[in-house]
């Protein structure tokens, strides 16, 4: 069944109605769904709901017949990754696959070995549609929560909020590093992890001093050297494997 996404703004009593313009052309354009046609939706909150096509226009009118409240449990362990922006159009087939397993934030990360410059008008639409990518993978994934897509930062000020996390690792390829799974069999509480991906080119010293003063704790993925999407995937696969034992 077709899954959509509303805002919990665009609910009134049993009647929903989106407004959307993207995905109100999707609805009636691509899908070319009629009146009386069941279909799901969700909302940010994590709630479902049963709907029928009340009307299809430049709105599209739903009438809901069930609602499921949202009823998942509290991630056991809530992931943030905050990736460097890798060349042409890689972040956006991170923040896809990332979505999909689940990671609970993303941070584009602006290092100093980032290649990709970014003004801030482009990199304003750079998180338009990596938030439009997010909600897509989530639909695909049933996924009810969405994912927090952040916009550009520069590393020094994740660094900064990092203070947060009770587990922060930096991936790097030099120097003393440990490795991740005996990192993640400490009997320690790991419930908010933060993770740095670099870029091609490594983090800088400078950056990896900076990371591990604030208590990031250096890790090595393996012998080979990894793409930056492939780092972040794997990682990323990785700790919720971990988080579901």
């Amino acid at each position: 069944m077709n899954r959509f996404f509303c805002q919990a703004s665009d609910i009134t009593g049993d009647k929903i109605i989106i407004g959307d313009k993207e995905e109100a052309h999707h609805i009636k354009n691509v899908l070319k769904l009629k009146e009386g046609e069941r279909v799901t939706v969700f909302d940010e909150q994590g709630n479902e709901y049963a709907c029928i096509i009340a009307g299809v226009g430049n709105k599209i009118y739903l009438g809901i017949k069930n609602k499921t409240a949202s009823g998942r449990k509290e991630e056991k362990i809530k992931l943030t990754v905050a990736c460097a922006i890798p060349k042409k159009s890689g972040m956006d087939d991170i923040v896809d696959k990332l979505v999909q397993l689940g990671v609970y934030r993303i941070i584009p990360l602006k290092t100093e070995r980032t290649v990709v410059k970014l003004d801030k008008q482009k990199a304003a639409l750079r998180l338009i549609r990596w938030k439009k990518i997010a909600l897509s993978a989530s639909k695909q994934s049933q996924r009810n929560n969405l994912a927090i897509i952040e916009p550009v930062k520069a590393f020094d000020e994740v660094i900064a909020l990092s203070s947060a996390f009770d587990l922060k690792l930096i991936p790097h390829l030099l120097g003393a590093r440990q490795g991740l799974k005996e990192i993640l069999n400490s009997s320690k509480p790991r419930n908010n992890i933060l993770v740095l991906i670099g870029p091609e080119g490594d983090f800088s010293d400078r950056e990896i001093d900076l990371a591990m003063d604030a208590g990031f704790i250096p890790v090595t993925l393996g012998d080979l050297v990894l793409r930056v999407d492939t780092a972040a995937i794997a990682l990323a696969s990785c700790i919720k494997l971990y988080a579901h034992d």
